[in-house]
């Protein structure tokens, strides 16, 4: 089943997509609701989807991202902070950072990158949703959007992306429960072909089965000594061999493919799933921090004394 959310006036609606219809859920059910609670009524008239605006599937309450792909890690740290290899911690558990809930864009949204960034990069992901008592509800398309340039000065404080990353994700163009996906699992894996297209040319290619760790031990871990919920989002982490620009930057050592643009349209598309297209825009600018207060060491030793 395809569960997708919809903008109809000035409200949202969600239904079950099929074919080229969608039949809204009744009584005004969002996706959540049925992530929650199980399966709700649909209307017996669907809308074409050719005649509605798909958003974001839902809107969680948080989302993990997680980094699952060891070609990934190699390729993109280099970029990043010029390290070579991959970190030995990495084989330890799946690790993850907390992205910023509140700005999740769905498909066909312009994506607002930070004004002063010019390292722009997507990142071809797919994301489990959880569901009750520590199951994958389902899936869908999640596009990590990062500045690398903001990225790798943060990264040298020692506390991992923050405006580097919180700036935009996007996610859609629905949710396909795992139920759907069974025929591609192997091994507890799924082999599906993702792919991303930057303008309609190809630039990765991966299969999502090359992951280090199944959705399900994510999922398992996230919730260990701490809280999932139902809705939440957890990001597969970047596929390998292309799946952002700043693992080829690392393995080529030019900025080649050139960064995002204003204007440049990028596509993932996911087996089984579908695809999400998103352009990118500048943002406004920001401006100018004031200047830190640096301490006078001096001055603070003298005082303690």
């Amino acid at each position: 089943m395809k569960i997708a959310t919809y903008r109809e006036g000035s409200g949202m609606r969600s239904g079950v997509v099929r074919g080229e219809m969608i039949f809204p859920f009744l009584g005004g059910v969002d996706v959540l609701h049925v992530i929650q609670n199980g399966p709700a009524g649909v209307a017996e008239t669907g809308v074409p989807l050719a005649e509605v605006r798909l958003v974001a599937p839902l809107r969680p309450a948080s989302v993990r991202d997680f980094v699952a792909f060891e070609e990934h890690v190699e390729g993109v740290r280099r970029s990043v902070d010029g390290s070579a290899g991959v970190p030995e911690a990495w084989y330890d558990a799946p690790t993850f950072y907390f992205t910023n809930p509140h700005a999740i864009y769905g498909p066909g949204d312009d994506i607002p990158f930070p004004a002063a960034s010019v390292a722009r990069d997507f990142e071809l992901e797919v994301a489990a949703i959880a569901g009750p008592g520590g199951t994958v509800f389902g899936y869908t398309i999640f596009n990590d959007f990062s500045a690398r340039d903001l990225q790798s000065r943060e990264m040298k404080v020692g506390l991992g992306p923050a405006k580097g990353k919180d700036f935009a994700s996007s996610l859609g163009p629905w949710i396909v429960t795992a139920d759907e996906l069974e025929p591609y699992q192997k091994d507890g894996f799924l082999d599906l072909w993702c792919s991303a297209s930057v303008n309609g040319v190809e630039v990765g290619r991966d299969l999502l089965s090359n992951m280090g760790w199944t959705f399900e031990t994510m999922l398992a871990y996230a919730a260990r000594d701490s809280v999932v919920r139902p809705g939440d989002v957890l990001g597969s982490g970047t596929v390998g061999n292309g799946g952002c620009l700043a693992e080829l930057w690392g393995r080529t050592g030019s900025l080649t493919p050139p960064p995002l643009r204003d204007g440049d349209e990028v596509t993932l598309t996911v087996e089984g799933i579908g695809s999400l297209t998103n352009r990118i825009i500048s943002g406004p600018d920001g401006g100018a921090l004031p200047p830190v207060r640096r301490r006078d060491a001096a001055k603070a030793r003298a005082e303690r004394q």
